[in-house]
C-alpha cells in the first residue's frame, strides 16, 4: 500500500492502527508513506509521535518505508532515522524507488 497524502495528516497511534488494519484488509504487510501524509508533529522527536506510530506498525508486523526529503531528515530526527534504518521493519528513504526495492526484498 502506498500512501501519498492524507486529508488529515497522520500523527497518532490510532492512525498507525488504521494503517495496520488497512494493510490487513488488503492482505499485505508492506506500507510506503510519503512525508506529505504525515503531520509536522511526526517529525518533532519531543512529541514521541514518530516513535509511537513506528512501534505500533512494528507490533502489527507492517514493514514500512517512509519517503522524506533531505531537508526534513535532520537534527534529532535524523539521528532517530539512522537508528531505525538498522532494523528490518521500518526505514526512511529520500527516494521512492529505493523504498520500493527495500520493501520488496
Amino acid at each position: 500500500i502506498e500512501l501519498i497524502s492524507s486529508a488529515e495528516p497522520l500523527k497518532t497511534e490510532n492512525d498507525a492502527l488504521d494503517l495496520a488494519a488497512l494493510c490487513s484488509e488488503h492482505d499485505t504487510y508492506m506500507l510506503m508513506i510519503h512525508s506529505a501524509a504525515l503531520s509536522r508533529v511526526f517529525f518533532n522527536i519531543k512529541t514521541r509521535a514518530a516513535g509511537n506510530m513506528i512501534q505500533k506498525l512494528i507490533n502489527y508486523g507492517v514493514r514500512t518505508a517512509v519517503i522524506i526529503p533531505e531537508e526534513i531528515n535532520r537534527g534529532r530526527f535524523k539521528e532517530m532515522s539512522m537508528e531505525m534504518n538498522k532494523g528490518r521493519h521500518f526505514r526512511l528513504y529520500e527516494d521512492r524507488e529505493e523504498a520500493e526495492k527495500w520493501l520488496l526484498q
